[in-house]
C-alpha cells in the first residue's frame, strides 16, 4: 500500500503455514514482512526502514531463533528492536533462555489470536514509548553537549592563540584527524569522539612561558626540557574524568609527542604502545605545523611537508597512517584551503 503508515511486524518461520496463520491474523492491523530461515531474518532486520517489531520461531533449521535473537542484540542497528519468540518449546527453561537472549515476550504454540494481538500490542506501545523518551532525552542533553565541545574547542584554541594568531590550526588539524580515523575504518562513533577530542592535543602550551613558545630561534637545552613539558601540563590540566571525550582527549594531550621507535616525549613510547588516538593526531599535528607559518619558522610547501612524513614513516610516525596520509591527500588539502590562514 502506498504511503502505508502502519507498524511493520517481521515474522520468521521455516514453515510456510505457520507463517500464513500470523500474517492473516496481523494483517488487518499492521504491515507484514515474512522470513523462512534466520539468515533471511537478519538481511531484512538489517535493512532500512527497520521492522518494528519481530514474531521468531526458535526451532528452525542452520540458524536457530536463538542464534538469530543474539545476532540481532548483537548488532546496534537491531539491538533495540522488540523480539518475541513464537514457538512450540513450552519448559521453563527455555522460555528463560530466550528472554536473557533478550527477547521482550515468548509465546508457546499453538497460538492464541487475542494473545498474540494483545502481546504485539503491548509490545509497541512500548517500543515507541521507549523511542520518545529516548528522543526526550537527546533533546534535553543536545544543549549540555554542545556547550561541552565548544569549552573544549575554546580551551584548544586557547592554547593555540598562544603561537598561532587565528586559532585555525586546531581546526584543520581536527578535520584532518577525522579523515584519517575514517580512512583507518574506526568506528563512526570513536571518529566523532576523535574529531572533538584533538584540539585539546596542545591545552598544556598554556604552561610554557611565551619567551619559549614564541622564541624566533631554535631553543637551547634548557628550554627545550620545558617545552617537553607541555603534554604533561595538558594531561594535568584535562584531569582525570568519567566523560569519554576527556578520556580521550587526555590521552591525546600526553601521548601526542610520542614517536614509533620510541624517541619521543614524555615516556618514550614505542609502536602500538603509543595509543591509536594519538598516533593518528601527531600525523595530522605535524602535517599541519610544517605547512603552516610560525614564528621560528617559514611555512614548508606541500611537496616538501609530504615528502617529510614519508620519510618519517617507521621513525616518527606510524605507517600505516603515513600511508593512508598520503592517500587521503587530496582531501587534506581541500581541507586546508576551506581554512587557509590569511594575510
Amino acid at each position: 500500500m502506498t504511503g502505508d503508515r502502519r507498524q511493520t511486524i517481521l515474522v520468521v518461520d521455516d514453515v510456510p503455514d505457520n507463517i500464513d496463520v500470523l500474517s492473516g491474523l496481523l494483517r488487518p492491523h499492521y504491515r507484514v514482512r515474512a522470513a523462512t530461515s534466520g539468515e533471511r531474518a537478519l538481511q531484512i532486520a538489517r535493512t532500512l526502514p527497520h521492522p518494528d517489531l519481530i514474531l521468531l520461531d526458535i526451532m528452525m533449521p542452520g540458524m536457530d531463533g536463538y542464534q538469530v535473537c543474539r545476532e540481532l542484540k548483537a548488532d546496534p542497528r537491531t539491538r533495540r528492536l522488540p523480539v518475541i519468540f513464537i514457538t512450540a518449546r513450552s519448559e521453563v527453561e527455555d522460555e528463560a533462555k530466550g528472554l536473557a537472549l533478550g527477547a521482550v515476550d515468548y509465546i508457546t504454540k499453538p497460538v492464541s489470536p487475542p494473545i498474540v494481538l494483545a502481546r504485539v500490542r503491548t509490545q509497541l506501545a512500548l517500543y515507541d514509548q521507549n523511542r520518545r523518551l529516548e528522543r526526550k532525552v537527546r533533546e534535553r542533553t543536545a544543549e549540555l553537549v554542545t556547550t561541552r565541545l565548544e569549552i573544549i574547542r575554546r580551551l584548544g584554541r586557547a592554547a593555540e592563540f598562544k603561537d598561532n594568531e587565528t586559532g585555525l590550526h586546531v581546526i584543520r588539524m581536527s578535520h584532518y584527524t577525522r579523515l584519517l580515523a575514517e580512512a583507518l575504518g574506526s568506528d563512526a562513533e570513536w571518529v566523532d569522539l576523535l574529531f572533538n577530542a584533538a584540539p585539546m592535543h596542545d591545552i598544556g602550551k598554556i604552561g610554557i612561558p611565551d619567551r619559549i613558545l614564541l622564541k624566533p630561534g631554535p631553543l637551547d637545552q634548557e628550554e627545550w626540557v620545558e617545552m617537553r613539558r607541555h603534554p604533561q601540563y595538558g594531561a594535568d590540566i584535562i584531569g582525570e574524568h568519567d566523560s569519554a571525550l576527556l578520556r580521550l582527549s587526555r590521552e591525546i594531550a600526553l601521548n601526542h609527542h610520542e614517536r614509533w621507535n620510541g624517541s619521543g616525549y614524555p615516556a618514550g613510547l614505542r609502536e602500538t604502545a603509543i595509543p591509536l588516538s594519538a598516533r593518528i593526531v601527531a600525523v595530522a599535528d605535524v602535517f599541519d605545523a610544517l605547512t603552516t607559518r610560525r614564528p621560528y619558522k617559514r611555512a614548508w610547501t606541500t611537496e616538501q611537508a609530504a615528502d617529510y612524513m614519508r620519510e618519517q614513516s617507521g621513525i616518527q610516525f606510524d605507517p600505516e597512517l603515513v600511508t593512508l596520509f598520503d592517500r587521503i591527500l587530496p582531501q587534506i588539502l581541500e581541507v586546508r584551503s576551506r581554512y587557509e590562514e590569511s594575510g
